[in-house]
């Protein structure tokens, strides 16, 4: 998501080049004796911060737990499991049948399946899978819109409607759940609480889905730390729980503004009706997603969740400016000390990044794949290169066959 603010920093690299052309052309002239100082200066406040941000994230990951679980209510509740789904025939028999796993009674289950107007065999796939199921298992067409609710916040709308229990779970239909979910999410849901979100790692065989799923985990780690610290930032839809008085506090998906990361939205409201939130960084609420398997689809995927990042605090759009600014200042470093010094602190990230990565796999119980760290920088290179053209450019963005901007 800190990709975003590279935007921010394009023009301050014209000056950069500037003045540093004006050094090497002329270092002894006492013209300019305060500028290189000023600007090695900046370099090395710039890299101090970014690195002890850095590490004291990895420190306090490593030293926090995050929320406890406490004994499930008594007798265990009824449940809901929420799916929104269009066109999702290849990937929905595989969440589905993650759901009938689950290790919960399934008597006290109801699942519900939105399908938003699927041009494939989505229902049909999902009848098949859950054939014989001895839960309530019903798929809804959606053909209306309720207020302002659109594609996935619609077709939430429409099933929170359906739904008779208390406790509304929520995922997508590329998602494949572990079997102590329910009672996972359930375990944190305490008196003011009215949204727990749950963890997800991306899957998948290839080198460029491992990339991603590393990725992914990082940042979770990151966005656990500033959650931990007392500020909850974001919710994910598609591994979550938020209970039915703080979902009706809000009016529902039909009272609140329309947008594209329609979990964010819903987390503000719920944060501003008095609720509190929890974030999971815990092995048994670990959900498997499968990866974007394309470059153009992670694209548009990274761009829709940009339009999240927008909403965040100032505080935290400064941190992601720190962050996501390396690469462009570490070029204006090669070019100022050289190129060896600049290798060497880019050698330092690296190992910095592995000290992140080893933690938040080991929590979630999986071993770091910490050879990618390498080719992580070069997909991270490319990946905010790619973003910031989407972003500068008056482009569309596609999500779930729709278009958006």
């Amino acid at each position: 998501m800190c990709h975003t603010y590279f935007i921010d920093l394009a023009w301050q690299h014209q000056g950069y080049v500037v003045l540093l052309q004006a050094y090497r052309n002329d270092a002894t002239n006492s013209d300019f004796p305060e500028q290189p100082l000023c600007l090695m200066l900046f370099l090395t406040l710039y890299f101090v911060g970014w690195f002890g941000l850095l590490l004291t994230s990895t420190v306090l990951f490593a030293w926090r737990r995050g929320s406890q679980p406490a004994p499930l209510l008594q007798p265990l509740p009824r449940v809901s499991i929420l799916i929104a789904a269009r066109n999702e025939a290849a990937a929905i028999g595989r969440c589905l049948r993650a759901v009938r796993a689950l290790q919960y009674p399934p008597e006290l289950v109801e699942v519900l399946l939105g399908d938003d107007g699927s041009t494939d065999a989505t229902a049909a796939v999902a009848q098949a899978a859950m054939a014989g199921y001895v839960g309530t298992f019903r798929v809804l067409l959606i053909r209306e819109e309720l207020g302002t609710a659109r594609g996935k916040a619609n077709v939430l709308a429409h099933l929170t409607r359906a739904a008779s229990s208390s406790y509304f779970f929520i995922t997508d239909a590329d998602i494949a759940v572990p079997t102590s979910w329910l009672q996972g999410l359930l375990a944190h849901v305490q008196a003011g609480v009215g949204i727990v979100t749950g963890l997800t790692m991306v899957q998948g065989p290839r080198l460029f889905h491992r990339i991603q799923g590393l990725d992914w985990l990082m940042s979770l780690g990151l966005v656990q730390v500033v959650t931990d610290l007392g500020r909850p930032v974001t919710a994910m839809g598609n591994n979550m729980l938020i209970t039915r008085a703080a979902y009706e506090a809000t009016g529902g998906y039909e009272q609140l503004p329309f947008s594209v990361t329609e979990d964010f939205e819903l987390f503000k409201a719920v944060l501003r009706e008095g609720y509190s939130s929890r974030n999971l960084f815990r092995a048994e609420v670990l959900a498997e997603s499968l990866p974007m398997y394309t470059w153009s689809g992670l694209l548009h995927q990274r761009r829709r969740w940009m339009r999240g990042v927008e909403g965040l605090p100032g505080w935290l759009k400064g941190c992601l400016l720190l962050y996501g600014s390396f690469y462009l200042v570490l070029l204006v470093l090669a070019w100022v000390a050289g190129p060896g010094v600049a290798l060497v602190v880019w050698g330092v990230k690296m190992l910095l990044q592995g000290g992140l990565a080893a933690l938040c796999f080991r929590r979630v119980g999986h071993r770091a794949p910490l050879a990618l760290i390498p080719l992580y920088e070069v997909y991270s290179i490319v990946l905010t290169g790619m973003l910031t053209a989407f972003r500068v450019l008056p482009l569309r963005f596609n999500w779930k066959g729709r278009q958006y901007r």
